[in-house]
Parts: C-alpha cells; sequence; structure tokens
C-alpha cells in the first residue's frame, strides 16, 4: 500500500491527530500509526504523500535508537503481531509502532541551529529570534553563533502552536523540568546535527516532545529528528543568503507562501508535481540518513 489516509484497527481509536493515529492496547501501552498525511502550518491537507508514513517510521526508529546514550524513549520495540489481528498488522506494517504511555509534557522543544522561516522573518522584524538578540547583519540561512532553545507550547488539531519564553517554560513544567528538557534538547541537537553533516545533511532546526514515565524519568516520544519535525538541507548545495534545497516538507511550504490563503483550514490542493516532488525529498533523506 503506497497511501494510507486513514486507518481502521480493530483497537480503540485515543486520538486522531494531524499525521499519527493512536491506538489503545492497554494501561501501559499504545499504538501509533503514522499516515500518509500532510500538514503544514498546523492544517491537515487532503492530499496525502506516498509511503511518507513509512519514511517517518524508519526514519524515527533509527534515531530513537541512534540516541538512547542520551535519553530513554518511548519504544516497547515489540513486533506488531503482539497486538494485532493478521488484516490490521497488514494494513499498518511498516508504518506502527507499540509505545509505552507517559504523561506528556504540554511543551514543544524546538531547537534552531540556523537562521530560517518564522526565526528568520522575527529577527528581521526584531533583530531577535524568540526574544534572544542576535548580532547584526545575519544572512538568510546562515549558521546561528550559538544552537537556539526556542520552546513553543502544544496546539491542538487545526491550531497554531505558540512560541513561549524559558520562563514560560518553567511556569508549566517546574525549574528542574524545564531544564532537563532544555539540556536533552540541546543534547540530542547537537549530536544529531554531527552524524546527519557526516551524511550531507545540514539540520538547520527541529522539534522534540517529551514526556514522563512511571517513574517520572523524562522519555522521547511522537517523532524525532524526521523530515516532518525537522528543517535538512543538502550540505553540498548549501550557500548562505539562499534559501537552501530541502530534504522535507519546506517543498509545500514554500508552494503555500506564493498562495493567497490565510493559512487555516480547509487547506488549498495541492498540485500533483509539488505532491510527487515532496514523496521523493521524504524517500530521500531516509536513504541518506539509513542506509
Amino acid at each position: 500500500m503506497d497511501t494510507l489516509f486513514e486507518t481502521d484497527l480493530s483497537l480503540a481509536l485515543i486520538q486522531k491527530g494531524k499525521v499519527r493515529d493512536i491506538y489503545d492496547i492497554d494501561e501501559n501501552r499504545m499504538l501509533i500509526v503514522t499516515t500518509d498525511r500532510l500538514s503544514a502550518f498546523d492544517v491537515v491537507f487532503d492530499d496525502g504523500i506516498a509511503k511518507k508514513g513509512a519514511v517517518l517510521t524508519e526514519v524515527a526508529n533509527f534515531w530513537f535508537e541512534k540516541t538512547q546514550h542520551i535519553i530513554p524513549n518511548h519504544l516497547t520495540n515489540e513486533p506488531l503481531s503482539n497486538v494485532l489481528n493478521v488484516t490490521d498488522a497488514q494494513q499498518v506494517e511498516g508504518r506502527a509502532i507499540i509505545v509505552k504511555k507517559l504523561n506528556p509534557l504540554a511543551v514543544e522543544a524546538i531547537v534552531r541551529g540556523y537562521i530560517i522561516g518564522s526565526g528568520w522573518k522575527d529577527y528581521q522584524h526584531t533583530g531577535s529570534i524568540c526574544g534572544t538578540q542576535l548580532p547584526n547583519n545575519l544572512q538568510l540561512a546562515e549558521k546561528l553563533p550559538e544552537v537556539l532553545y526556542t520552546p513553543s507550547s502544544k496546539a491542538a488539531v487545526d491550531e497554531h502552536d505558540e512560541n513561549i519564553d524559558f520562563a514560560t517554560t518553567i511556569e508549566i513544567l517546574g525549574e528542574d523540568l524545564a531544564n532537563q528538557v532544555k539540556q536533552a534538547s540541546l543534547a540530542l541537537y547537537q549530536f544529531a546535527a554531527e552524524f546527519a553533516l557526516d551524511r550531507g545533511i545540514i539540520i538547520a532546526d527541529t522539534k522534540f516532545e517529551f514526556g514522563l514515565d512511571e517513574n517520572n524519568t523524562l522519555t522521547l516520544m511522537d517523532e524525532v529528528l524526521t523530515p516532518d519535525s525537522s528543517r535538512f538541507w543538502s550540505a553540498k548545495d548549501y550557500q548562505v543568503g539562499t534559501s537552501p534545497q530541502s530534504f522535507d516538507k519546506q517543498i509545500v511550504r514554500d508552494y503555500l507562501e506564493t498562495l493567497d490563503w490565510n493559512k487555516a483550514p480547509p487547506a488549498p490542493i495541492l498540485p500533483q508535481h509539488i505532491i510527487d516532488k515532496t514523496a521523493e525529498k521524504y524517500q530521500q533523506v531516509q536513504r541518506l540518513l539509513t542506509q
């Protein structure tokens, strides 16, 4: 099955997210299915991206394994046959994982290594990114003097995330946990950025999500360092002052910026060549990272 837009399993559906469907297994575990649905600017599109869910699942699992020395993650590493019948397993094979149930934190941990996107717009207006003052005369896509941690609140489906400062993060999580999240996020980014660069990929920015397990241990969850949660650039084509060639859904965002669209539902229809090019880029970054 090249494109999976909706799932229908015999388990109880807990939540249908922008891209992921979450099913209940028991009091300790749940099943996360990554579909081929596309979300941009926090809006879900009617167009799916072929094999996207399988790519995101493989890339995320690859990084979960690579970063275990930094922080534990939510994977149980069980086969789907432990919880699904044959028909259900075939429907979501390669796109589903069995994970521990966690108490999710109400903060998205965003890390920026380069100035691009909303950070570039913020800098042009204020000389800063999310309140962090930066040197004058930085150029588009330039590497930042230091990696920035710029958290945001977590939005519901069809709502927009909001940038928050670190003081607000402390109010939400408490000082100790807020610092744990920040340090883990920076360590994850720095490790991944170095690893990816050796494979010709610049990780311009990314976001992480965390939860607490039954022992209140900080645990990495959701997805990690995928083309959906990160901005990946081709290192060989990278040039300061221009918007770099992208391996992620920036192709979609760039197209949407040319439209007269208010970034609220309903989403516009995407041309087939944008869909095909996006699918190709997802699969390209998968090959570069995992092979």
